[in-house]
């Protein structure tokens, strides 16, 4: 995957996390007390965003391609294709970062 310019070190972390099928660094990216919002099903905390992310996102070896900025700011949206053997299609994430981690991560369609 190629990352857009101009994101957030803790979104990047997470990207290239998810790129290289890291958890530990996937889940380093986020605040003690951030959390992954799933299509409404939220996750908070390392423990439960590492557990969700071995269930649905890297243990699912989920890809990003296609990967873009559709709002750029604090919260930042990018739209991404994702694929691997999880969801495969067209998605949104929002992330919200805080002193430099990711204070929430929202994935909608």
């Amino acid at each position: 995957m190629t990352t857009p310019a101009g994101l957030p070190t803790a979104v990047q972390r997470a990207l290239a996390a998810i790129d290289e099928q890291d958890n530990d660094a996937f889940v380093a990216a986020f605040a003690p007390d951030g959390f992954v919002d799933d299509w409404g099903r939220q996750f908070r905390g390392p423990d439960r965003i590492r557990s969700w992310s071995e269930n649905e996102l890297i243990g699912k070896r989920a890809t990003f391609s296609d990967t873009r900025v559709s709002t750029p700011g604090n919260p930042l949206t990018i739209v991404t294709q994702v694929g691997g053997d999880g969801f495969n299609g067209p998605s949104h994430f929002t992330f919200e970062v805080r002193d430099d981690l990711i204070a929430s991560m929202t994935i909608t369609a």
